[in-house]
C-alpha cells in the first residue's frame, strides 16, 4: 500500500474518503489520502493532542504517523499517539463492523495477535495505552471464547490490574459445571492476578517453576482446586479509546449466569500457598543459576531440582541404572558415576548429599551411606548402587541397624583376612544379615550392599576401635564369638585368619583364650555366645536369653554411642551455598491496591473492570467479600481521595467508577 508516496506494509489501517461514525464524522482512524502530507515528520516527537483524527492533526503529524506505519508500527521510541490513533483502527474492526459484518469477525485472531505484539512494545511505557489495548484483546478473545474454556489452550495475556477477562469467562465456567480447575488454567491465574507477586525464583526459572507449580498443584487439591458459584455475575464494560464511538451508549458483553470469581479471595489465596511453596521449592536451583548462568543443565544444578524436571536424557541415564539393578547391585567408581550423569567437576558434599537424595527418591541407594553420615567417596574410590525401597530412609539412626553395621565392619575384616575375601565367606554373611529379622527391608539390603563394598574396599580395625570403646563387656563379647563363627564360615581357618580374631579380640578388650575356646568350640559344631540375632528391643541386636537383660541395661550407652560413631562428617552444619536465601532478601507480595485490606483491594479491582455498577449488582459483589456496600464505597472512596484527590465512585442508584483511576493506578 503507498500513501504519500510511502510504502505502508502490514495492513489493518482503513484507506478512503468516507468512513462515517454515529455522530456522521469520519472515524479518526480513517487515512484519506487527500489531506496534506509535510515532507518531514518525527514520530517520536509529540504532534498531536488527546484524541486525534488522522484528518484533523497536522500534515507534519501525518507524515510522523505515515512513517511510523511504514517503519513496521514497532519503534519503541514513538509518541504514544500514533500508536493509539492505529489502535483506534482495530477498535473499530474489532467491535463495530463485527456486530455486522462476519468478515470483520473473522478478523478477530489477526487483531488479537497484533494487539499482543503492541503490548509487548508499548504496554509499560503507557499505563493508559495498556489498559485500553488490554480491554480490546479481553474484547475479542472472549468473543471467541468456547463454552468450555477451561479445557482449551490458553491464549497468552499481558499482566494488567485485573485478571484477564477470557481467565476469568474459563473460571467461571468451572465453577458453573461444578469441575475442578485444571493445572494449566490455575498456572495461568496465578501469573497474571495482579494479587500475586512473583519472586525471582519464579521469573529466573519459569519453566521449572511451572512444572513444580502443577506438581504441587494436584499433591495440594487432588484433581484440581473446585470455585463456588458466587453471586457476583461476570460482565464486560469496554471503554473505547476512539472518540469513534460517540454516540454508542453500550459497548458490554454479558455472559449468563457465568460468576465472577475475582469476588473471592478464598480461592486466590490457597493457590498462593501453592505459589509459595513451589518458589520455596525452586530457591537453591535459582541461586545456581543466578551465579551459573550458562549452566543450568549440569548435573551440579540438576541435583537441586526435584528428579521428574530432570532432562529426559538424563532421567533415561538413571532409569537405565535402574535396569542394571534388577539383577543385583551395580559397582563403579563415583567418578564413572558422576561422569554418566553429566557431571562437568567434582562434587561438593553439599552437591553429592543433594544428588544421594535425588537417587534415593527414585528407589536407587548408594554405599557408602553419605546421607547417613559417612566419608564422601574420592573420585576412583568405589561405589555400590542397589535397588531400595522409599520406606525406611529415615531410619539411619536406629542403635540396632548401627550395631548390625558395625558387627559387619567387623565380621568383614576378619572374612579379608587371609588375603582373600572368599565367595563362602561372603555368602555366609549375607545369610547372617537376612536373618537380621528385626531390621526394616531398607536396613537389610543397604546391609548387603555395603557388605559388597567392604568385599572391594577393606576396613581397618583401628578405625573401629574408637567405635567399639565404649560398648559394655556382653555386648563385646557376643560380637567377639560371632567373628570366630565367620572366621570358620568357609570351612577351615586359617593361621592368618587366627592373628585376624586375635586382633579383634584385642580390640574388644576380650582375652586371647577366649578366643580360642570360642574358635574350638565352633570347629566341635557348638555356637558359643553366637549372636542369634533375632529382635532388638533397644540395643540394637538380641543375644541368647543369658544376655538380654545386660544389654538392655547398655541401651542409653549404645544409643549415644551410635547416633555419632558412624557419622564421619559433621552434618549438624552442612555446607552451605548462600548466605541468604532469596525469600529473605525479597518481599512476599505487593501491598494491596490503593494501600487497601485484602477484601477492599479485591472490590476495587472488581469495580474497575467496569466503568458502572448497578446497586444491585455492588450489592453481590460487597456480599461475595463479606463487606457492607455502604461501608466498603466510603472506604475505597477515603482511599481514592488520600492516594489522588479524586474519588473512586460517583452516584447512589447506578454507581459510576472514576475514569481519572484508570490512568493513575499500575499494575
Amino acid at each position: 500500500m503507498i500513501i504519500a508516496g510511502i510504502s505502508i506494509p502490514g495492513g489493518l489501517l482503513y484507506v478512503g474518503r468516507t468512513l462515517l461514525t454515529a455522530s456522521r464524522n469520519n472515524d479518526p482512524a480513517l487515512i484519506d489520502p487527500s489531506k496534506p502530507v509535510a515532507k518531514y515528520g518525527n514520530y517520536a516527537e509529540r504532534q498531536m493532542g488527546y484524541w486525534p483524527s488522522y484528518s484533523e492533526i497536522s500534515p507534519i503529524a501525518r507524515r510522523a504517523y505515515l512513517n511510523w506505519l511504514a517503519d513496521g508500527r514497532m519503534d519503541p521510541a514513538a509518541d504514544i499517539g500514533y500508536v493509539f490513533l492505529f489502535l483506534y483502527g482495530l477498535e473499530r474492526r474489532a467491535i463495530l463492523d463485527a456486530s455486522k459484518e462476519d468478515a470483520a469477525k473473522a478478523d478477530w485472531p489477526i487483531i488479537a495477535v497484533e494487539l499482543r505484539r503492541l503490548l509487548g512494545i508499548y504496554g509499560e511505557k503507557s499505563g493508559s495505552f495498556r489498559n485500553y489495548a488490554g480491554s480490546l484483546l479481553d474484547w475479542v478473545s472472549v468473543s471467541e471464547c468456547p463454552e468450555k474454556a477451561y479445557l482449551k489452550p490458553i491464549p497468552s495475556f499481558p499482566k494488567t490490574y485485573e485478571l484477564p477477562l477470557y481467565i476469568r469467562v474459563a473460571l467461571g465456567q468451572t465453577a458453573v459445571d461444578k469441575v475442578p480447575v485444571p493445572a494449566p488454567l490455575a498456572l495461568v491465574w496465578v501469573k497474571l492476578d495482579p494479587t500475586i507477586y512473583l519472586r525471582t525464583p519464579a521469573t529466573r526459572c519459569p519453566e521449572e517453576f511451572d512444572r513444580i507449580f502443577v506438581c504441587r498443584y494436584y499433591e495440594t487439591f487432588g484433581e484440581g482446586l473446585i470455585l463456588p458459584k458466587n453471586r457476583t455475575r461476570l460482565k464486560m464494560v469496554h471503554r473505547p479509546a476512539s472518540a469513534g464511538f460517540h454516540g454508542y451508549n453500550d459497548v458490554s458483553l454479558t455472559f449468563g449466569d457465568i460468576p465472577d470469581v475475582t469476588a473471592l479471595t478464598a480461592p486466590i489465596n490457597k493457590l498462593q500457598k501453592v505459589v509459595e511453596t513451589a518458589t520455596k521449592d525452586l530457591e537453591p536451583f535459582s541461586r545456581y543459576v543466578g551465579k551459573n548462568p550458562n549452566d543450568r543443565y549440569s548435573l551440579e544444578g540438576l541435583v537441586l531440582l526435584p528428579v521428574k524436571l530432570w532432562p529426559e536424557s538424563t532421567q533415561e541415564i538413571l532409569f537405565a541404572l535402574k535396569k542394571r539393578m534388577d539383577n543385583g547391585v551395580v559397582t563403579m567408581s563415583f567418578q564413572d558415576l558422576l561422569a554418566s550423569l553429566g557431571a562437568r567437576a567434582t562434587f561438593t558434599r553439599d552437591r553429592t548429599l543433594a544428588l544421594l537424595r535425588a537417587l534415593e527418591s527414585l528407589n536407587i541407594g548408594v554405599e557408602p551411606d553419605v546421607l547417613g553420615g559417612a566419608k564422601q567417596p574420592k573420585p576412583d574410590e568405589d561405589v555400590v548402587l542397589f535397588a531400595v525401597s522409599s520406606a525406611g530412609a529415615t531410619d539411619r539412626s536406629a542403635p540396632a541397624y548401627q550395631v548390625a553395621v558395625l558387627t559387619l565392619d567387623l565380621a568383614s575384616g576378619v572374612a579379608a583376612a587371609d588375603g582373600q575375601f572368599n565367595i563362602e565367606e561372603m555368602d555366609h554373611l549375607e545369610k547372617q544379615v537376612q536373618t537380621w529379622t528385626h531390621l526394616t527391608p531398607y536396613h537389610i539390603s543397604r546391609l548387603l550392599a555395603h557388605l559388597h563394598l567392604l568385599r572391594k574396599t577393606q576396613i581397618s580395625l583401628s578405625v573401629l576401635k574408637k567405635k567399639i570403646e565404649p560398648l559394655n563387656p556382653s555386648a563385646k563379647e557376643a560380637i567377639a564369638a560371632f567373628m570366630a563363627t565367620v572366621a570358620q564360615s568357609d570351612g577351615h581357618i586359617s593361621p592368618t585368619e587366627v592373628k585376624m580374631l586375635e586382633k579383634v579380640y584385642r580390640v574388644l578388650g576380650i582375652e586371647a583364650a577366649k578366643m580360642f575356646t570360642d574358635v574350638h568350640a565352633v570347629a566341635a559344631g557348638a555356637k558359643p555366645a553366637l549372636i542369634t540375632v533375632a529382635e532388638v528391643e533397644r540395643t540394637g541386636f538380641k543375644l541368647d536369653p543369658a544376655r538380654i537383660a545386660a544389654l538392655q541395661k547398655d541401651t542409653e550407652v549404645v544409643s549415644a554411642l551410635l547416633s555419632g560413631i558412624f557419622n564421619e562428617n559433621n552434618l549438624d552444619e552442612p555446607e552451605s551455598m548462600e548466605e541468604e536465601s532469596e525469600s529473605e532478601v525479597e518481599s512476599i507480595s505487593p501491598s494491596g491496591l490503593l494501600g487497601l485490606d485484602e477484601a477492599h483491594s479485591a472490590l476495587a479491582r472488581l469495580l474497575l473492570s467496569r466503568p458502572e455498577w448497578t446497586r444491585s449488582e455492588l450489592g453481590d459483589a460487597a456480599g461475595d467479600l463479606d463487606l457492607m456496600i455502604d461501608g466498603a464505597i466510603e472506604t475505597l472512596n477515603e482511599a481514592a481521595f488520600d492516594k489522588y484527590d479524586v474519588p473512586f465512585t460517583e452516584g447512589e442508584t447506578l454507581v459510576i467508577v472514576n475514569p481519572e483511576l484508570l490512568e493513575k493506578i499500575e499494575v
